[in-house]
């Protein structure tokens, strides 16, 4: 079930508010800038499912995103507990981080956790499938898989270079709840 839960930046162990309505979740979200929308999702997808065949079965959607708001390319990241390189790619997503253009990801199957810094406040969003997300360039935040990661995720972006992040150094994330408090 998707989930938003909202702290103060200087204290991740107070929770200002809470929302589990998706109605409810898109209006605060958007009330800060952020994009945030439930799809139905397909049928579900074989465990080896390529990620071409992700790709096409969402075309249609993928197609209305890009001619709305000119992304010119689309991946698919997929998670699972035995991904030889969860451990790396979970310690890089920690760290709070920005984008020069909008992050945007429609879940696919799965779920984690997007953290959004957005003026004094952390927006901390578990994210499920069917849940689209678009973060807005240079937005600091940060991403928590879990230590046995589950997910698929469409990725869309401008930049034909794909994912590239620029490191804030701040420790912030180290004081909210991770994705095992929210799963």
């Amino acid at each position: 079930m998707t989930l938003l839960r909202i702290f103060s930046d200087q204290d991740g162990a107070t929770l200002l508010d809470e929302y589990r309505d998706a109605e409810a979740i898109a209006s605060a979200l958007a009330s800060a800038g952020v994009r945030f929308e439930q799809w139905q999702t397909q049928s579900p997808l074989p465990q080896d499912a390529e990620p071409e065949a992700i790709l096409t079965a969402y075309a249609k959607d993928i197609d209305r995103l890009k001619a709305e708001s000119g992304y010119i390319t689309a991946d698919v990241i997929r998670m699972h507990p035995e991904h030889p390189q969860k451990t790396e790619l979970r310690q890089k997503f920690l760290e709070e981080h920005i984008h020069k253009e909008d992050e945007v990801r429609f879940f696919v199957e799965g779920q984690a956790v997007f953290y959004l810094h957005l003026g004094d406040k952390i927006y901390a969003t578990l994210c499920t499938a069917g849940d689209l997300i678009g973060v807005p360039a240079n937005t600091p935040h940060w991403f928590d898989m879990g230590e046995a990661p589950q997910f698929a995720a469409i990725r869309l972006f401008c930049n034909p270079e794909g994912w590239v992040a620029h490191f804030t150094d701040s420790p912030i994330a180290k004081g909210f709840p991770n994705y095992h408090a929210f799963a």
